[in-house]
């Protein structure tokens, strides 16, 4: 099992792809540990139970898997290259670790914009034959929205910091993004891959006010049931590439765009009337 990060600018211009180390190299019994960098314009030290673990950590950028025992684990994030973690822009945050459990923390801005932190728990059961798993995490300082297939809502009321999962048939997803409790789209339908025996983690990261909207795209593959690679699906993908990956961040982050321009239209007119 290993897991990549993709991350796409909101004007959705660059990619930038950061290579992580196996997920299959954590030390039986130890948790394995991602952090996400989701705070816009700020480049941090991250600090784990008093010691530097990450320095100069920039937006954007996954760190990790980190191997570490099961545990509580104090995290602290300051201002790059602090004499210590006395003066944190984030946390002290304690996390607690299980044992054979894949982690994602994320450092993040809240609903209202203010600097946060969440660990996620990354599901790496078994994906059956055929199927890809698909998980979107909230983590923006920006409004709920709904994900639709057909027309159907099959993610809904999506906000800060939730996530919503699905496992799918591997191959091509036709979905299209409408504000909350709507179905009508305010962009797509667009075309998003699944990738057979992969999870594919997307967050929404930056703000909406500060026009700095962005998607990262974390992805844990070798969750193959037995047989692998049953072909399924418009694509009939049986294993994960790099393409596709940037096809799920690309496409996506289409689909957020189109959610930021009809948001900022909605306003625009509400004061336009007043």
């Amino acid at each position: 099992m290993r897991t990549r990060l993709i991350t796409a600018g909101a004007a959705g211009l660059a990619l930038a792809a950061t290579a992580v180390l196996p997920a299959s190299a954590a030390t039986p019994g130890n948790a394995s540990l991602s952090v996400l960098h989701g705070v816009p314009g700020l480049t941090v030290d991250v600090w784990v139970n008093g010691e530097r673990t990450l320095d100069d950590f920039t937006p954007g950028t996954l760190a990790g898997p980190l191997d570490l025992p099961p545990g509580t684990y104090s995290v602290a994030i300051t201002a790059a290259d602090a004499a210590d973690a006395s003066a944190p822009a984030i946390g002290p945050v304690d996390l607690a670790l299980a044992a054979d459990t894949n982690y994602t923390a994320v450092a993040h801005l809240d609903g209202a914009g203010a600097p946060t932190a969440t660990l996620f728990t990354n599901d790496t059961s078994t994906i059956a034959a055929g199927q890809g798993r698909l998980t979107v995490r909230h983590t923006a300082a920006a409004p709920a929205v709904d994900v639709l297939a057909g027309g159907t809502a099959v993610i809904s009321n999506l906000s800060n910091p939730n996530e919503q999962k699905l496992d799918l048939p591997a191959g091509t997803v036709s979905a299209a993004v409408a504000a909350t409790g709507t179905t009508t789209p305010v962009i797509g339908p667009a075309d998003v891959p699944v990738t057979e025996g992969t999870s594919t983690i997307v967050y929404a990261w930056g703000s909406l006010e500060a026009g700095n909207l962005q998607l990262a795209v974390q992805t844990i593959d070798g969750l193959h049931s037995a047989p692998g690679g049953v072909p399924s699906g418009e694509l009939g993908l049986a294993s994960e590439t790099p393409a596709t990956s940037w096809a799920v961040a690309a496409a996506l982050l289409a689909l957020m765009g189109g959610v930021l321009v009809a948001a900022r239209r909605r306003v625009a007119v509400a004061v336009t009337r007043d």
